[in-house]
């Protein structure tokens, strides 16, 4: 890609909640271009709606990304960048000159509509819009005299600062996914710029910041492509349109169903996360579970992500984070939104659960068998992910293997009552000897001890080992019953045995 300046991109969440997935994958997109050009990755908060915000917000987001890895290397939380600050609520003051930059050139005006006057407006037309059409019949410096404003000004009469969108004008721009697009301004309004309290806007702050920090690309969800018009507008009326950024628009995340956007409520509704960690909401303490506590691994949600709208061609699925990077490009996003697949989530979890070392994987699980179990080696820990791991679709499934570690807690009468037969024929002592026996203690080595052990004392193979799996697993389930005598030992193997003997 033939670039003309330095790539600087951003990701600019407003803290009203929790980071949604969806919110990662744009993150995500915006990582991956960042490092491919080897560009700057930036975190801007965007918190000019105040009455929106929401208590420990920012501090989740800025958690979020440093758990799946992709860490801006400026901004909120983030490396010493070149600006005071990324939060655009400490810059307030410094939009105002902008706004009245768009006045004095006649792109923008003073509006002193109260909220009856707007409410008139909509009941006279449901339809209607603060435009070309219908700003001459409001109170603004349009309709009013130069006297009349400057009155109103001196007064401190509330105002607010809108664009003077022009009419039946056709707005064209290129998104490098969706390529040219043409919108007529008879779409659009006069958006509010500077609010009555001073605050900016969305459009008036993320225009300005963009420029004062150099973003070559704007890489946002779908949901913004309706806004893009009016920012070409802004830049162009500021000046700045030689420098404006390149825009890519994502296609949006939606439910498995296809059946719209996929929202913040739909994970618990539906089964699974849609949020990177678990939240808790501060206002009614709703607990909304994540990735994270759900037993998945960053990099197994990161690659489920990139697929989600994105594709780099061919067969291969299981990509690292500097394959992605390597692959990624605009001309791979798809246009069409993406259905989330939460088995296809799982599918990816699985994969690097399996792709994991034993001792990494012993690692990530320590904590939590330590929680829920106790203490053990990490040694043991290691083996016994060398006997599960293909087996593991998310971290907390290890809690179904709780007998690698501890002796079953009760044999059930069900599954007693399948291996009774045994007990005429089997001799616990024999048994010991023939383990005790074993020089090489590998889990072929007592496959053939067993083999050995029910042929001398006329007991059917299968018969054996479904009394040893309950004896040592507590059902008739489990992994290979050699594999489970060499993890655990004999002695820990003689005493489930025993336990479960005198039960029968």
């Amino acid at each position: 890609m033939n670039l003309n300046r330095s790539v600087r991109v951003r990701f600019a969440p407003s803290p009203t909640g929790p980071l949604h997935i969806g919110g990662v994958r744009t993150a995500l997109y915006n990582y991956l271009f960042a490092k491919k050009h080897h560009g700057d990755f930036i975190l801007r908060i965007e918190d000019t709606d105040q009455n929106r915000l929401v208590q420990g917000a920012e501090q989740y987001i800025i958690d979020s990304l440093r758990w799946v890895g992709i860490e801006p290397n400026e901004g909120v939380g983030f490396g010493d960048g070149p600006f005071a600050s990324y939060r655009q609520s400490e810059r307030k003051d410094s939009y105002r000159q902008y706004a009245e930059k768009l006045i004095q050139n006649g792109f923008a005006y003073y509006a002193f509509d109260t909220e009856e006057d707007l409410e008139n407006l909509r009941t006279a037309n449901a339809n209607a819009k603060y435009d070309s059409t219908t700003r001459l019949k409001l109170n603004n410096a349009l309709t009013l005299s130069p006297e009349e404003v400057d009155m109103k000004l001196a007064k401190q009469t509330p105002y607010v600062i809108r664009l003077k969108i022009p009419a039946n004008e056709e707005i064209t721009f290129y998104d490098e996914i969706r390529g040219k697009i043409t919108v007529n301004t008879l779409e659009m309004d006069d958006k509010v710029l500077l609010k009555s309290d001073g605050m900016p806007t969305y459009h008036l702050a993320n225009v300005c910041d963009d420029y004062i920090m150099k973003i070559s690309h704007v890489i946002r969800g779908e949901e913004w492509l309706p806004s893009a018009p009016l920012h070409v507008l802004l830049y162009r009326y500021l000046g700045w349109e030689e420098l404006m950024p390149k825009f890519a628009h994502l296609p949006l995340l939606l439910k498995p169903d296809g059946n719209g956007k996929l929202s913040k409520r739909d994970g618990d509704r539906l089964g699974f996360p849609v949020f990177p960690l678990q939240w808790s909401d501060p206002n009614t303490h709703e607990i909304s579970s994540g990735y994270k506590q759900n037993g998945y691994l960053p990099e197994a949600v990161l690659n489920m992500l990139a697929f989600l709208g994105w594709n780099p061609g061919g067969t291969k699925e299981i990509y690292s984070i500097e394959e992605l990077i390597e692959a990624f490009s605009f001309e791979r996003i798809s246009h069409g939104g993406a259905k989330f697949d939460a088995e296809k989530a799982k599918w990816f979890n699985h994969e690097y659960i399996k792709s994991k070392s034993n001792e990494d994987l012993a690692l990530l699980l320590q904590p939590l068998i330590l929680e829920k179990i106790g203490s053990f080696e990490m040694n043991y820990i290691a083996a016994v992910c060398g006997l599960v791991k293909d087996r593991l679709v998310t971290l907390n499934e290890i809690m179904s293997y709780t007998y690698l570690f501890n002796n079953p807690e009760l044999y059930t009468e069900v599954n007693l009552t399948k291996i009774k037969t045994i007990k005429e024929n089997l001799s616990l002592e024999a048994l010991g000897e023939a383990l005790h026996a074993i020089l090489e203690f590998n889990p072929l080595e007592i496959e053939n001890a067993f083999k050995n052990f029910a042929s001398a004392n006329s007991i059917k193979m299968g018969e054996l080992m479904k009394f040893l799996r309950v004896s040592l697993v507590g059902e008739l389930s489990g992994p290979a019953i050699p594999d489970l005598v060499a993890l655990i030992g004999i002695e820990k193997s003689l005493e489930r045995v025993g336990n479960c003997y005198n039960q029968l």
